[in-house]
């Protein structure tokens, strides 16, 4: 049955997993996410569902635990942050040119290199852009609540199979260490292998029957052409989410002459610098992109017929800014502000930037 709980951000991603029929969780502790691993070793949710739960030797072991786990159809899962999530980039471009399905979960604390255990959204690039080698791009959806990491995991495994492709739930250490109230969804039965031949097709490694070709998946292909037909196929998928798949949130955007962008934590802090600009007879709206791929480039472009300039809020040196300001065209100013090395700004620091960057 469903439940309310209060739960930590990364515990209640880990309860929905289970929940929602996860089949396997491989994955290796990092701050600030241990607790995605540590909750399902002591929920044994094997006893629950039959759900495998593994920590593998190392960030590169689970990613390829992941990969050949999602060649037979299976609902696999994997977590970490930052530095942990660039071990496995080789392995998740691997998955995207084999067009398996896999959810990645990524809490992202503060880099280059080892850098702090603090949140961070310095990922960005690393996620919205590639990461890995090759043509390839990741749906990625970043909640900006406890309840969103907690509905996001079945969301991303309907993405993930729609496409066949991985999806990646980009989160930070704020969201996984914080506690809210929490809306659990009854608990789902892990699919039988003919369920899921039946409800995704028989493209998986589930044995070979009589009546159709071997199934072989790869990402290799040594003929030039072949490889260039898989990446226009690619290609296609990823104008398609464009076009299905988008998501995003307007707040305060009808009468907006200012315009914030952020998303994640620092949409749900600049939601109250909106609050207070409000109070200050400043009228600005925030537009928070839930899925950062695809972005929601049309929206922002739309509002540079009404806004005179656009603040883009991240916890980072400036990364999203590029998309926002390549969305409006240069239409209005477009500023970035952002904190570093683990340090959260405040709202009354957002509308100061608003202030003194976007209106002087």
């Amino acid at each position: 049955m469903s439940e309310l709980k209060l739960m930590k951000g990364n515990e209640a991603l880990a309860e929905a997993a289970i929940r929602c029929g996860t089949d396997a969780y491989f994955g290796y502790p990092i701050t600030p996410q241990s607790e995605v691993i540590e909750y399902l070793m002591t929920e044994r949710p094997e006893n629950r569902t039959g759900m495998v739960v593994l920590q593998a030797e190392s960030e590169i072991a689970a990613i390829n635990m992941v990969y050949g786990a999602a060649g037979t159809g299976k609902k696999v899962l994997t977590s970490s942050s930052s530095p942990g999530i660039s071990l496995k980039l080789e392995g998740i471009s691997y998955m995207a040119g084999a067009e398996l399905p896999a959810v990645i979960v990524n809490v992202v604390r503060g880099g280059p290199g080892l850098g702090t255990i603090q949140p961070s959204q310095a990922d960005y690039f690393q996620s919205v852009k590639g990461g890995g080698h090759g043509d390839y791009k990741l749906y990625v959806l970043a909640p900006a609540s406890v309840q969103e990491m907690a509905d996001f995991v079945e969301d991303a495994f309907d993405i993930a199979f729609k496409y066949r492709a991985p999806v990646l739930i980009l989160s930070d250490g704020l969201i996984g260490q914080m506690m809210e109230k929490v809306y659990l969804k009854p608990q789902q039965q892990r699919m039988t292998n003919e369920e899921l031949i039946e409800k995704y097709g028989d493209w998986a490694t589930t044995g070979k029957p009589k009546t159709r070709e071997r199934n072989v998946i790869t990402s290799l292909d040594l003929q030039s052409e072949k490889m260039e037909a898989k990446v226009r196929k690619l290609m296609k998928k990823y104008d398609r989410m464009e076009k299905e798949d988008l998501r995003y949130e307007k707040i305060n955007c009808d009468d907006a002459e200012y315009l914030i962008v952020a998303y994640g934590s620092s949409a749900r802090i600049s939601q109250k610098a909106v609050e207070l600009g409000r109070a200050k007879g400043i009228k600005v709206g925030l537009l928070r992109p839930i899925t950062l791929f695809p972005f929601p480039k049309q929206q922002i472009l739309e509002l540079t017929d009404q806004v005179k300039g656009i603040l883009s809020v991240e916890l980072n040196a400036g990364q999203m800014v590029e998309d926002v300001q390549l969305s409006a065209q240069f239409r209005v100013p477009v500023e970035h502000f952002g904190r570093t090395g683990g340090i959260i700004h405040t709202p009354e620091e957002i509308l100061e930037a608003l202030e003194q960057k976007i209106i002087k």
